[in-house]
């Protein structure tokens, strides 16, 4: 039986199930797990019900020996529970346990690996209802079909109206540290008796599961919801990301101060960054990230995997770890992110192994309690740029399951 080893500060976190989320259970043997919708590393894991669509689910596992890997799909409730009180012909066209076909082996890398595909849908399975769904891929070999890897979007089919908007002047400061959100919600032709029984609603910063909150209207209507003025709306402003470009490893590019070869990897430094004092505007994708190489040809399979190497430049900071955090993180915070203080250069260090391409990343930094911040180490300010995405699920009297009938993306640009 596999086992993540966590601190024990780690296994306290609070960090919320209701988001999407694509984890790797076995990292010694899978990285660069990654879903793109619609062909476009930048969207969110959302696609239309009805509509032409597709899910690219794509890992590597390092090595080039072939494995009978398999995949079961799942639909969830709202808070990523299993839905329980449909079957699985409700949601699922085809058979479930397929086997993933679409493979290749590395060319011409220092690291081999060999990189599977999963394409949804596909001749072998079609999806029905909207929802969540969650994709586990195990070993046709392991007897208990324990997950290796897992990837999560959602499917909606839009019944109702959206708007929202994100301000600066927050109820706890004015034009200082925080956003706050505001939604507006109509039923359209919804059957609503019960608000907080039958819908539920998730926002969501720059897709971040630590960000994610539900909540409940504060104004009710005939013709539907708002959420105003509410303490759970105020989000932390952040900063923008700070990001990098590794497309070549014989030449730095974008945010890379040098690579060297030290046997058996490249190893990439990036540039010092300082704690942020203040904002400065700098267009980023909010912590996103899109695996490529120079030639930009074939990329799945001729990117080296290199040695990243992240540095913080400051005193030591008070309070918890500092861990690098991004879209492409899995099973953060683990050791893996976690930041190293170096006396001898002053400064916080990590060494994470990743694929080529371009990322964004922060510093977060995580409490005794808990409580994710970046206050100390990138700032928090109501000018930053970021996403907000808000779900609207409903289940109808007598409904078998959490139906996503609403879905919308605001930012503060």
């Amino acid at each position: 039986m596999r086992r993540l080893l966590y601190s024990f500060l780690v296994c306290c976190i609070a960090i919320l199930s209701y988001a999407q989320q694509n984890l790797i259970y076995d990292t010694a043997n899978f990285h660069s797990l990654q879903l793109v919708v619609n062909e476009d590393e930048l969207l969110p894991p959302i696609v239309e019900l009805g509509g032409r669509w597709s899910t690219n689910i794509g890992f590597d596992e390092m090595s080039h020996d072939y494995r009978r890997l398999r995949y079961h799909i799942d639909h969830c409730e709202a808070d990523w529970s299993l839905s329980e009180e449909i079957f699985e012909s409700d949601y699922l066209e085809g058979m479930n346990d397929q086997l993933i076909e679409d493979y290749e082996k590395s060319f011409n890398t220092t690291q081999i690996y060999t990189h599977y595909q999963l394409l949804l849908p596909n001749e072998d399975v079609r999806l029905l209802l909207s929802g969540n769904y969650r994709v586990t891929i195990y070993d046709e070999d392991d007897e208990d079909k324990e997950a290796l890897l897992k990837a999560e979007f959602c499917i909606v089919e839009r019944k109702v109206s959206l708007s929202a908007a994100i301000d600066g002047n927050t109820d706890i400061d004015f034009q200082q540290q925080h956003q706050q959100v505001s939604i507006c919600l109509g039923y359209g032709s919804l059957r609503v008796t019960d608000p907080e029984r039958d819908m539920k609603v998730f926002v969501t910063q720059n897709r971040r599961p630590d960000l994610t909150v539900q909540v409940q209207p504060n104004i009710r209507n005939a013709n539907g919801l708002e959420f105003n003025h509410q303490r759970a709306l105020i989000f932390p402003g952040g900063n923008e990301c700070h990001k990098f470009e590794l497309l070549d490893v014989q030449r730095v590019n974008m945010g890379v101060d040098h690579i060297r070869w030290f046997e058996p990897y490249y190893h990439a430094t990036l540039f010092e960054e300082l704690p942020t004092r203040h904002y400065s505007l700098e267009y980023d994708q909010n912590g996103a990230y899109v695996m490529r190489n120079s030639e930009n040809e074939d990329n799945e399979t001729t990117s080296e995997y290199v040695f990243v190497h992240f540095r913080l430049k400051t005193p030591p900071i008070p309070g918890g770890p500092i861990y690098v955090h991004g879209n492409w993180v899995n099973h953060w915070p683990s050791d893996t992110y976690k930041m190293e203080y170096n006396k001898e250069e002053g400064e916080y260090q990590a060494a994470i192994f990743l694929k080529q391409g371009y990322y964004d990343y922060r510093f977060l930094q995580i409490e005794a309690d808990g409580k994710v911040t970046s206050a100390r180490t990138d700032g928090n300010f109501f000018q930053t740029l970021n996403e907000y995405q808000i779900l609207v699920y409903y289940k109808e009297p007598g409904g078998r399951y959490d139906k996503l009938v609403g879905e919308k993306i605001v930012t503060n640009e």
